[in-house]
This record gives structure tokens, C-alpha cells and sequence, in this order.
């Protein structure tokens, strides 16, 4: 009599794929809350390194380009000019790393059991989302002592946290698929990091920028993040430039669909290299 057996293949068909996310949205859950515990309880800070970090890059960012550099921030104090950008900046950062090593991080998940393999980097992302509900408490409170007073414009506030969100599980996805196949890619990762706080708008306003190399500049996708949490919070602040912002956006989204569209392609090797 002829046996037959089940082949279980990530992803037979790409409707299958998307719908098996809901099925597996516990995992999701899991996974995330998992993540969330190890960040918090499994340091020697826990809550306490999300909120001495930002403070402390702000202060070296700002006695760097303020006082060193001489640049300015107009009427808003640098140090909260600062933080601002941090928000998003930190959000980015920190949803990059962590999600960039979550396919290694899982991997005797991955080689036992079939899954949509996205809902792991998707799922690192939640601790980075507690940080950045933290950051925005403390950005609260700096602005209260400041006696800033957001306007009408804060409403838009979520579509650039929306931005920086989509920019991240962009690369993040890329990120990680890239890092399963080479694993020095973690090292370059990290450098990018470390490098990409200077070449977006953190410390500094982007409009020392020169105006012909500002479409250049608005390819960095934190551009338009950034800019407009800090046109969303201060009264004042540099106009956004439609035509900039849409450069940034487009860049998040493309970067976005692309780096999916590559996981999706080198996945069902995971198992077999991880």
C-alpha cells in the first residue's frame, strides 16, 4: 500500500502566505511579549537604559553641534530640539538591531516547525515600540519644563511615528534575511547604525543642508520622520516641504515592499543555512 506524506512549504502560494499570518498571530503575540520580558528583565537597567540612552546622546549630541559647532535651533532650546528627533531616531535604531538578529535568535524555532518566517523580525519591533511610548513620556515632560505648548499640528504627530515605523520593519526585514545568509552582516548593521545618527537631521536642522542637495538628502526616509515630529511638536518650526517629505515617504514604502519581496524570495532557505 502507498504511504503518502504532507510536504509543508512556506509560502505555496502567496495568498496562502498572508493568510497564514492571522493563523499564526498567537506566535506573533509569543514572540513579542517574549522579547519584550528579555529586554526588561534581563539587564542590569531594564526600563531605566530607555530612558538614561536618549538623555545621554542628547546631551552629547547637543554640546556637539551647539556648543562645539555653533549651529542653532531657532527658538527652540537645543536640548529638546534634540530629543525630538530623537523619538524616532531611537525607534529606528533600536527596531533595526534588534529585529536584524531575531532570525538567529530563533533559529531551533525555525528548523523545527513551518510558520510565515516575517512574523519574527515583525515581532521584535515591539520592544522598540515600548521605548519609543517611553521616549515620548519623557519628551512630555521635557517639553513642560520647557513651557513648549504643541499646537493644532500634533494631530499629525502618528503618520510620522507611522513613517519612521514602516522605514524601520523595511530595513529590518532586509536586514535580517541578509543576516542569516552572511553573518558579518550583523557588524555592518551595527555600523550603519552608528553612522546613520550623523547623516540624518538628529543633531542638527536639516536646513543647513544646501537647498540644491536637499532632494538628495530627503532619500534618508528618517529625513521626513524626523522633521516633521519636530514640525509636529514646536510652534514655529521649519515648514514641511511637500515635495521632500514624498521623497522620504516613497523611499520607506519602497524600501518597505522590496526588502519583504526579498525575504519572501530567500526564506524557505532559512532552515537549511541558519
Amino acid at each position: 500500500m502507498a504511504s503518502s506524506e504532507t510536504v509543508i512549504e512556506a509560502g505555496l502560494a502567496e495568498s496562502q502566505y498572508w493568510r497564514d499570518l492571522w493563523r499564526y498571530r498567537e506566535l506573533f503575540y509569543f514572540l513579542a511579549w517574549r522579547d519584550l520580558l528579555t529586554r526588561y528583565k534581563q539587564t542590569a537597567f531594564g526600563v531605566a537604559w530607555a530612558v538614561i540612552r536618549p538623555l545621554l546622546t542628547t546631551a552629547i549630541l547637543t554640546f556637539a553641534f551647539s556648543r562645539i559647532a555653533g549651529l542653532s535651533s531657532g527658538a527652540v532650546p537645543y536640548a529638546l530640539f534634540v530629543f525630538a528627533a530623537q523619538v524616532p531616531w531611537q525607534f529606528f535604531a533600536n527596531s533595526v538591531g534588534d529585529s536584524s538578529l531575531s532570525l538567529i535568535g530563533n533559529s531551533q524555532l525555525i528548523t523545527k516547525v513551518y510558520f510565515p518566517r516575517i512574523i519574527i523580525p515583525g515581532a521584535s519591533l515591539l520592544p522598540a515600540v515600548v521605548d519609543l511610548l517611553i521616549m515620548m513620556a519623557i519628551l512630555g515632560g521635557l517639553m513642560a519644563w520647557y513651557a513648549f505648548i504643541p499646537s493644532w499640528q500634533i494631530l499629525f504627530l502618528p503618520l510620522f511615528a507611522l513613517l519612521a515605523f514602516i522605514a524601520a520593519l523595511g530595513v529590518g526585514v532586509w536586514m535580517s534575511a541578509f543576516t542569516v545568509k552572511y553573518r558579518d552582516f550583523r557588524f555592518i548593521t551595527t555600523f550603519l547604525i552608528q553612522f546613520g545618527v550623523y547623516v540624518s537631521p538628529v543633531g542638527f536642522d536639516s536646513r543647513i543642508v544646501p537647498q540644491g542637495w536637499r532632494h538628495v538628502y530627503a532619500l534618508n526616509p528618517l529625513v521626513g520622520a524626523i522633521d516633521g515630529f519636530r514640525w509636529s511638536l514646536f510652534r514655529g518650526a521649519q515648514p514641511l516641504r511637500a515635495d521632500e517629505l514624498a521623497i522620504s515617504a516613497a523611499v520607506a514604502v519602497l524600501v518597505l515592499l522590496i526588502g519583504v519581496r526579498h525575504f519572501r524570495h530567500t526564506e524557505k532557505g532559512f532552515a537549511d543555512v541558519i
